[in-house]
């Protein structure tokens, strides 16, 4: 139940992060829509997909259509200015991946992937629904580029993996290893980290 209620914690706020990048791109409702789907559900299904479980849940159980269709029409209707577009975006996105570093992590652990599979499968849950959300609008994906992006999904999903593999399974461990991914991902963003970029070389 608890991993379920994140799971449509995290869709929902992705589906915000799509639907407020088809604002910025002044798409029409359909569109902003589209985005907002995708975003939500994109991570969902590569990791369903990929531990074998389908039909994916989107397409078994209704909630998991109607929150990022909720999300989607809430931006829509309530956005703010286009200048402050861009900076909600980073925040329900930090969120998101936040969100689904840990529950893609957790589902793995239950389908009995090994620590580091569960791991890998849990930041891939993060980050797809982004990455098909800025090919659509045409940006190049934030994983490509040189900011921190997967790597705080990646901690985030690695603790959670390791407090399973020492049979420690308190609450507050997917809560603890989202809030680090969340707050990685934000102090990354404000202070301008990067990942290495190779170096020039010579002419």
């Amino acid at each position: 139940m608890v991993l379920q209620v994140l799971d449509l914690v995290g869709i929902f706020v992705f589906g915000i992060t799509g639907a407020l990048v088809g604002v910025r791109k002044k798409l029409d409702v359909f569109g902003i829509q589209v985005l907002a789907l995708v975003t939500g559900l994109g991570g969902g299904f590569i990791r369903d997909v990929l531990i074998g479980q389908t039909p994916p849940a989107a397409l078994r159980d209704w909630r998991y259509l109607a929150v990022p269709i909720a999300a989607g029409l809430l931006t829509f209707f309530l956005h703010p200015g286009i200048g402050r577009v861009e900076r909600l975006v980073n925040i329900f996105d930090a969120a998101g991946l936040a969100l689904f570093c840990v529950t893609g992590a957790r589902k793995a652990i239950e389908f009995g992937l090994s620590p580091i599979s569960a791991a890998l499968l849990g930041t891939i849950s993060a980050i797809g629904g982004g990455v098909l959300r800025d090919v659509l609008s045409g940006r190049v994906p934030v994983v490509l580029r040189s900011e921190i992006y997967a790597t705080p999904a990646l901690l985030g999903a690695a603790i959670v993996v390791i407090a399973s593999a020492l049979e420690y399974h308190a609450l507050w461990v997917p809560i603890a290893a989202a809030v680090v991914c969340f707050a990685i991902r934000l102090v990354a963003i404000r202070r301008g980290w990067n990942a290495p970029l190779p170096s020039p070389g010579k002419r």
